[in-house]
């Protein structure tokens, strides 16, 4: 491998792994099947888009489970690889490499070298620095845009741009997360890692000896800090150490650490010191002394164990919630009815012969085509008196319906109050796929209470 590639071997990576996150985030709002999204939770709407299905608000059983399937795999991908989130994947990581990599450095030169990351730029020009921050403004309003994507989709999105005045909670969100990443990159920088992220926190609970981590190898590198984390040198002092102490793995670390120090809170596992350390100890024909490995090959000297306990566990659970995902998915209501009773419990006719029970009955069509809607009774005893006819329903349209159902006063059992009913209601033109079954009442007078 030559110099120029040692040096930068995972730094390319990490670039190839942001444009493709990026064209990814980017992209995916707009990927629709028949109107459904692969990933949408509407707040306008009241919907949840998973998979090309959409899920009405009365149907978000399925929210706990897309939970835990986010914070398991965080948890098992940190158990496995560290917090190679943070370094490879996460937002905060990718705008500041942007901002301070893309946009200070290559582009502009207010920054000499990515090399050294623990100073700050002593540019004196006025005029980039203000280019900088509106370039990335520019930016952060597409990031901020495209978090919103996920909450209101694009095609919603644009309509409502034009229209701040009857929109402005959205245009609140959009400048208010707009102002965040501006602030964020531009002056709280790898601050946000260090001292606010609760991952860092976290983290060394799911840490065990097989866990890959950005290692200084100190056996081969010799010593730079004692147990206490005092600094001893910056150099070790045996002539058998391999360390020059050039402190190219200090001067490049985004989060102003020392690698050489152990596992610290505010590594986030960029491997930009690796590549340092490579491209030093190259010159001298020597491996790199920091790597991406576990404390177990480093300290024992044993191979990592990708399969222990801890990570089948995870992968145990993971695929748990995946079928329980999958299942509840799949029972998806492409239709969704509520029914309620009035505060009359019954009313008779004026001979006394017919007894009436009123209902409200909330139908909502879930599907992505316009359906019309009926239902029928489980019992013989009872009419339909009111809708007559079935009722038509816009896709996601809601619509309350006063229902009357009557019964012949001699074909109810005077033994108790009420009768069980079953309804059944479906859309007519797809009667076999789209139906639900819900139960109620229906209540009479004793007997005794009817008057002849």
């Amino acid at each position: 491998m030559s110099q120029s590639l040692a040096s930068t071997f995972y730094r390319q990576k990490r670039y190839i792994v942001f444009g493709l996150i990026s064209l990814i985030a980017l992209t995916l709002p707009f990927i629709t099947v028949n109107g459904h999204h692969l990933f949408l939770l509407s707040f306008d709407k009241k919907q949840l888009h998973l998979l090309f299905t959409t899920f009405d608000m009365q149907e978000l059983y399925l929210m706990p489970f897309v939970l835990m399937l986010f914070f398991l795999t965080i948890f098992f991908v940190t158990t496995l690889g560290g917090r190679v989130w943070c370094g490879w994947s996460c937002p905060q990581t990718i705008f500041r490499v942007i901002f301070r990599d893309f946009i200070q450095t290559k582009l502009l030169g207010i920054r000499r070298s990515i090399q050294n990351k623990q100073q700050e730029p002593k540019e004196n020009s006025l005029l980039k620095r203000i280019l900088a921050i509106l370039i990335w403004a520019i930016l952060a309003f597409i990031a901020a845009s495209n978090f919103l994507w996920y909450f209101i989709p694009p095609e919603d999105f644009f309509a409502y741009l034009q229209d701040p005045l009857e929109h402005s909670v959205m245009y609140g969100f959009l400048i208010g997360i707009t102002s965040f990443l501006i602030y964020d990159v531009v002056a709280l920088k790898e601050n946000f890692c260090v001292y606010i992220c609760p991952y860092s926190r976290i983290q060394s609970a799911l840490f065990d000896e097989h866990t890959i981590q950005t290692i200084y190898n100190e056996k081969r590198g010799g010593q730079i800090y004692n147990t206490q984390g005092i600094k001893l040198s910056n150099k070790p002092p045996l002539e058998s150490d391999d360390c020059t102490g050039c402190e190219a793995c200090v001067r490049v670390c985004p989060t102003h650490i020392d690698i050489r120090k152990g596992m610290q809170l505010e590594c986030i596992n960029c491997l930009e010191c690796a590549d340092a350390c490579t491209s030093v100890m190259s010159k001298i024909g020597k491996p790199s002394l920091i790597t991406w490995t576990s404390s177990m090959e480093i300290e024992k000297n044993k191979k990592t164990n990708y399969f222990r306990f801890r990570t089948i566990a995870y992968m145990v659970a993971l695929s748990l919630v995946l079928v329980g995902l999958f299942v509840m998915g799949s029972q998806k209501e492409y239709m969704l009815l509520n029914i309620n009773r009035t505060s009359q419990l019954y009313k008779m006719s004026s001979d006394h012969k017919i007894v009436e029970n009123v209902y409200t009955f909330l139908f909502q069509n879930t599907d992505s085509k316009d359906h019309s809607y009926y239902f029928e009774l489980s019992n013989s005893e009872l009419k339909i008196e009111k809708p007559t006819e079935p009722f038509m329903l816009k896709a996601g349209q809601k619509v309350n319906k006063i229902v009357i159902l009557s019964s012949s006063a001699n074909k109810l059992s005077h033994e108790t109050k009420n009768l069980p009913v079953v309804i059944k209601a479906f859309a007519v033109d797809e009667k076999e796929k789209i139906w639900v079954e819900r139960k109620t009442i229906f209540i009479y007078p004793k007997k005794s209470e009817i008057k002849p």
